[in-house]
C-alpha cells in the first residue's frame, strides 16, 4: 500500500490568499443573507479585503525568511512574489475606487461585479507564487474565467456583449495552444515543475520541446495583447465597463507578464543550450511589432479609451523587448527587475489616466478626445493630473516613465548584442511617436475649445479623488526616488525564481 502524507503548508506563506478566499465567501454569503441591502456594503467589503491582504504581505516582507517554498517547489513566496502580490492588491484597490460610483449609477449587479473581481485577483496572486505547469494554469484560468464575465457586464449594450464574446472566444483559443505547449514541456520532462523543465532541457532538447516553448509564450502574449495575438483588446476594451477596462489593461496585462517571467526564470535561462537561438527572434519580433503597430493604430484614434488600448499594446512591447536578450549571462539578473519595475510604474500611471478619463466621461458623457477640448477651463485639477500621466507614458523626466523606459533600454544596450541594440533603436523611435498622440490630448486639454460651451465644473466622487491621490504619488515618487521600486526589485535574482 502506498503511504499518502499531507503536505507541509506555511500558512504564514499562505495568508494574502487565505484572507482573499475568507472576503470572498463572505461577500457571498453577505449577498445571499442581504440581497439588494447588499448593495450598499458590498464594495467597501471588497476594499477592505484587498487592504487586510497587504497586511500579511508586509508581515512577510519583513520576516527573517525570505523565500518559503511549498509543495515540492510548485509554490514559492520570495521578494520578487510579494512585490507582484502588493502591485495585485493596490491596482485591484484603485480599480474599487474606480468602479464605486460606476457600478451604483448603472444597471448592473454589483455583489456579482466584486465577487467576480476579488476572484480575479485571487488568481493573480496565485501566479505570483505559481512555480509549476499546473499552479500557472489553474491561476490563469481563475484570474481569466471571471475577466470574461466582467468585460460583457453592460449586458444591454451590444458592444460589451461584443467585448465578452470577443475576449472569451480568443481567451479560449489561447489557453488551448498555451496547454498544448504546456503538454509538450511536461512530455519531454516528466515534470510540471518549472526548475526541473529547465534542468531537462538544459541536458537534452528536441523540435518538440522547441514547439512547446513557442506555444507557451504564444499563449502569454495573448494574454499580454502582443501583437499579432490583440485583435481582441481595441473592441474589447471600448465595449467593457470602462473600470473593467482598466482592471484588463493594467492587472490583467501585469499577470500575463508574470506568468511569462515565471516561464523565462526557470526555464530559458542561458544554461538551456540552443533554445535562445529560438526563442530570442521570438521575443524580439512581439516587441518590436507591438511597440511599432500599437504606436501607429494610436495615432488614428479619435476615442481615449481605444488610444489607450492601442497604447497598452505598445506598452507591451517595451515590457517584451528585455526578454529578446535572455542569452547574455551578464544582463540576465537584469531582466526580471528591468520588467517588474515598469510593471508597477505603468500600472500607476495607466490606472491614473483612466481615473481621469472615468471623472471626465461622467460629465461629458463621452470618452472621444474632443471631448476633453477644454478641459483645463472647468476642472484644472483633473487637467493637470492627466498631464502628469501622460508625460509619464511618454517618459518625461521626473515621472515614473521615464524610468521604466531607462530601465529596459540600459538592459538593451547592455547586452552588447545585435537583437538588443535593434530594439533600443526600435523602442527609442516608438517613444518619440507615442509623444505625438499622448501629448495631442495634452494640447486638447489645455488650448482647445470646450465644444458644448458647458463649462460647468466636473463633480469628483470621493472614491474618484482618493484612486487619483494614490495614482499620481505614486506615479511622481517612483520618477523621483526609483531607488525605492528599483532595489525592491533587485533583491531577488533569478537564482532565487529557481535556479
Amino acid at each position: 500500500m502506498f503511504a499518502f502524507t499531507s503536505p507541509v503548508l506555511d500558512w504564514h506563506a499562505l495568508a494574502p490568499e487565505i484572507v482573499l478566499v475568507a472576503v470572498i465567501s463572505l461577500m457571498i454569503l453577505v449577498d445571499v443573507v442581504q440581497l439588494e441591502r447588499a448593495r450598499s456594503i458590498i464594495g467597501s467589503l471588497a476594499g477592505l479585503g484587498l487592504l487586510s491582504a497587504l497586511i500579511p504581505l508586509l508581515t512577510l516582507a519583513t520576516s527573517d525568511d525570505k523565500v518559503r517554498v511549498m509543495f515540492g517547489g510548485a509554490y514559492v513566496v520570495d521578494t520578487t512574489s510579494l512585490l507582484l502580490k502588493a502591485l495585485f492588491l493596490v491596482s485591484g484597490y484603485v480599480i474599487i475606487l474606480l468602479s464605486t460610483n460606476y457600478v451604483a449609477e448603472g444597471d448592473y449587479w454589483e455583489s456579482e461585479y466584486y465577487t467576480l473581481m476579488m476572484c480575479s485577483i485571487l488568481g493573480m496572486t496565485v501566479m505570483a507564487s505559481a512555480r509549476d505547469l499546473i499552479s500557472i494554469f489553474v491561476a490563469l484560468e481563475l484570474l481569466s474565467i471571471p475577466a470574461y464575465m466582467l468585460a460583457g457586464w453592460r449586458k444591454r449594450d451590444p458592444k460589451s456583449n461584443e467585448a465578452g464574446l470577443k475576449y472569451y472566444l480568443m481567451g479560449v483559443f489561447a489557453s488551448a495552444v498555451l496547454l498544448y505547449g504546456m503538454s509538450l514541456l511536461y512530455g519531454w520532462a516528466g515534470s510540471t515543475l518549472l526548475s526541473d523543465i529547465g534542468e531537462s532541457i538544459a541536458k537534452k532538447n528536441s523540435p518538440a520541446v522547441t514547439l512547446g516553448v513557442v506555444f507557451v509564450i504564444i499563449g502569454f502574449a495573448f494574454k499580454v495583447s502582443a501583437v499579432p495575438f490583440h485583435s481582441w483588446a481595441p473592441d474589447t476594451y471600448e465595449g467593457a465597463p470602462t473600470p473593467v477596462t482598466a482592471f484588463l489593461a493594467v492587472a490583467s496585462k501585469a499577470a500575463g507578464f508574470v506568468a511569462i517571467i515565471q516561464i523565462v526564470a526557470n526555464t530559458l535561462s542561458p544554461t538551456t543550450g540552443d533554445l535562445w537561438k529560438v526563442t530570442t527572434p521570438v521575443f524580439f519580433v512581439l516587441a518590436a511589432l507591438s511597440m511599432t503597430v500599437g504606436n501607429l493604430i494610436a495615432l488614428r484614434q479619435t476615442n481615449v479609451v481605444r488610444m489607450l488600448a492601442y497604447s497598452g499594446i505598445a506598452q507591451a512591447g517595451f515590457m517584451l523587448a528585455p526578454f529578446a536578450v535572455l542569452r547574455r549571462e551578464a544582463v540576465v539578473d537584469q531582466i526580471v527587475p528591468s520588467v517588474v519595475t515598469y510593471l508597477i510604474i505603468y500600472a500607476a500611471m495607466n490606472l491614473g489616466a483612466f481615473a481621469v478619463v472615468i471623472a471626465v466621461a461622467r460629465k461629458t458623457r463621452s470618452a472621444e478626445i474632443t471631448s476633453f477640448g477644454g478641459l483645463f477651463r472647468y476642472a484644472p485639477g483633473l487637467t493637470v493630473a492627466m498631464t502628469v500621466f501622460l508625460s509619464s507614458l511618454v517618459g518625461i523626466p521626473p515621472l515614473g516613465g521615464w524610468y521604466a523606459k531607462f530601465n529596459v533600454t540600459k538592459v538593451l544596450i547592455g547586452s552588447n548584442s545585435k537583437w538588443g541594440i535593434a530594439l533600443a533603436v526600435v523602442v527609442a523611435i516608438n517613444t518619440a511617436i507615442a509623444a505625438f498622440y499622448y501629448l495631442n490630448i495634452a494640447k486638447t486639454m489645455w488650448f482647445d475649445d470646450v465644444p458644448d460651451g458647458d463649462e460647468t465644473p466636473v463633480k469628483l466622487a470621493p472614491a474618484v479623488r482618493t484612486a487619483l491621490v494614490i495614482t499620481i504619488a505614486a506615479t511622481v515618487l517612483f520618477g523621483v526616488l526609483p531607488g525605492i521600486i528599483s532595489d525592491a526589485a533587485q533583491h531577488v535574482p533569478v537564482v532565487a525564481l529557481g535556479h
